[in-house]
């Protein structure tokens, strides 16, 4: 696993304070691997979820940081969705 999941895994898990996530998603940060966010947290992992997010290492930093907004990210196309779209958009809520 590399040390890019492994950051963003912790950084997701402190953003949820010990709260799950009702469905299931996956981020695939390209080139470094996936996270996968449920009901149990934030963990690394390749499952199938209800949707896929998949954007670059600095893409999902920033969205990670605060610094884009993940719908913005996805209407320039930074951000691919796959999957359930109300799933994303309850994703965001997370991720804010």
């Amino acid at each position: 696993m590399s040390d890019v999941v492994t950051e963003a895994v912790a950084a997701l898990n402190a953003k949820m304070d010990g709260q799950g996530f009702d469905g299931s998603a996956k981020f695939d940060i390209e080139g470094e691997g996936s996270i996968i966010i449920d009901e149990n947290g934030a963990r690394a992992g390749d499952d199938d979820t209800d949707v896929t997010l998949t954007a670059t290492t600095d893409t999902f930093k920033a969205i990670l940081d605060g610094e884009m907004n993940p719908t913005t990210a996805f209407m320039t196309g930074k951000l691919s969705v796959d999957g359930d779209m109300g799933q994303a958009m309850k994703l965001s809520g997370v991720l804010s």
